[in-house]
């Protein structure tokens, strides 16, 4: 049996880059404090903490003074640079360049659309991190889209200017932005470049996944895909896995796998999310090449 690991799986540079910050400051600290979880993968949050990365969230934020505090590669709003001054707050800035230069775009349009009487309409899900940051751009008068419904509290009579989370489908970006056209058209009978603006926004390093794993699901038998539960961008490409391959398997950690999964497979494809650590996939080849020499799997 042949166990294989997707190399197109795991961080993306961003995320990478966040975790190497991480280790490199607490080479020197006893304690650095993390605003949320750096990574969306419990496994990972688990071995950073016993480095000494403390996780905080927005309140118990604002009870601390003199201290270092790390930013998450997801980016934050303008008021929490503000507060990280006013309590003498060292901010160790691991934001993804490619959030950063969203959020400048996002400040930049909302400006715009100030003076038009426009909207902004971010494609993300409400409350992820990502989202808190590229709305702080807004004074919070962003509106956030996830579905149709969300669509009813934009006014289409007014210009509306279009940017995506990063880490969304590009598929679903598309689709939004065609139903939005067409309600700007319903609402105002014409579809002008003053009426709509939309901005593709979507981190290609994270959408170019989605054909990668296509490929991989269908090469292998049995797709093992190792994400943390609270991770969106792990949900999605586990769905991508599952079209083309109904024996795919979405588990945290080598606890979870049933080795009944693998009866009959010859080849076993492991792969994860942009959150997902290689070392975490690694251990979970391994774990699954132990079992085979268990003679766990039926021949």
């Amino acid at each position: 049996m042949e166990v294989t690991i997707d190399q197109n799986s795991g961080y993306c540079f961003g995320v990478e880059y966040a975790i190497q910050m991480a280790e490199d400051e607490m080479e020197g600290e006893n304690t650095l404090y993390c605003l949320g979880d750096i990574v969306h993968n419990d496994m990972e949050v688990k071995r950073l903490r016993e480095k000494g990365l403390k996780v905080i969230d927005r309140e118990q934020l604002k009870c601390l003074s003199d201290c270092k505090v790390l930013i998450r590669a997801h980016g934050e709003p303008p008021e929490t640079y503000k507060l990280a001054i006013e309590n003498n707050i060292e901010l160790i800035d691991a934001s993804c360049p490619v959030v950063l230069k969203l959020q400048h775009r996002v400040k930049t349009a909302f400006d715009k659309m100030e003076r038009e009487q426009g909207q902004i309409v971010i494609y993300g899900k409400k409350g992820h991190a990502e989202v808190i940051g590229l709305t702080g751009q807004t004074l919070e008068k962003a509106i956030v889209v996830m579905d149709d419904a969300d669509l009813d509290r934009v006014d289409f009579s007014r210009p509306v200017t279009l940017f995506s989370q990063t880490t969304k489908s590009t598929k679903g970006f598309y689709a939004l932005k065609e139903k939005i056209a067409d309600r700007i058209r319903e609402a105002k009978g014409t579809l002008t470049e003053v009426d709509f603006n939309a901005n593709d926004s979507i981190c290609r390093q994270v959408s170019n996944r989605e054909p990668q794993l296509l490929r991989f699901a269908a090469e292998n038998d049995v797709i093992v895909f190792v994400s943390g539960k609270k991770s969106s961008n792990g949900r999605a490409l586990y769905q991508v896995c599952q079209q083309v391959n109904s024996r795919s398997y979405f588990v945290e950690n080598e606890d979870e796998i049933d080795p009944s999964w693998f009866e009959g497979a010859s080849k076993i494809g492991i792969c994860g999310a942009t959150s997902t650590p290689m070392w975490l996939m690694e251990r979970l080849r391994d774990f699954i090449q132990s079992l085979e020499d268990k003679t766990v799997f039926a021949q």
